[in-house]
């Protein structure tokens, strides 16, 4: 609060992920105001993360969100919130989850100064190959 209009970027989008989460779960929304309320946070996220790398050119989203460590898969989410059909809650509520850990590990566990998010490279391999097997899953569903 001590920054009013000048928020940090990711203590804003962090905030609106949460209150998402506090949305789903007091069960008093729609699925379809879910997935609204969620897409707004998610698009919001990858524009205002990538946007600090853009340059004078214009350089394709996909590539700055490599740049960054932000799951390619978030970028295609972004796209179809944005330009697309409305995915699924779930898509909707994993995508939730992966950029707060994303924030969580780049941003909070710095702030805080210290290893909260540091883990073997083993267990980081064992998740990425999670990650990889539950996003194959979800796009397999395809975005209904």
């Amino acid at each position: 609060s001590r920054y009013g209009p000048k928020m940090p970027l990711a203590v804003d989008c962090t905030a609106e992920l949460i209150r998402c989460k506090v949305l789903d779960s007091s069960g008093r929304l729609k699925s379809h105001e879910l997935i609204l309320s969620y897409g707004l946070a998610l698009v919001r996220f990858v524009n205002l993360i990538t946007e600090r790398k853009q340059k004078m050119v214009s350089i394709p989203l996909r590539q700055l969100a490599r740049e960054v460590d932000i799951p390619i898969w978030v970028v295609d989410l972004r796209h179809e919130l944005t330009h697309g059909k409305l995915p699924r809650l779930a898509l909707c509520r994993k995508g939730c989850d992966v950029v707060l850990d994303w924030l969580r590990k780049m941003y909070w566990s710095r702030q805080l100064g210290n290893n909260l998010c540091e883990e073997s490279e083993d267990e980081d391999e064992e998740e990425e190959q999670e990650e990889v097997e539950a996003n194959a899953e979800l796009d397999s569903d395809g975005w209904e």
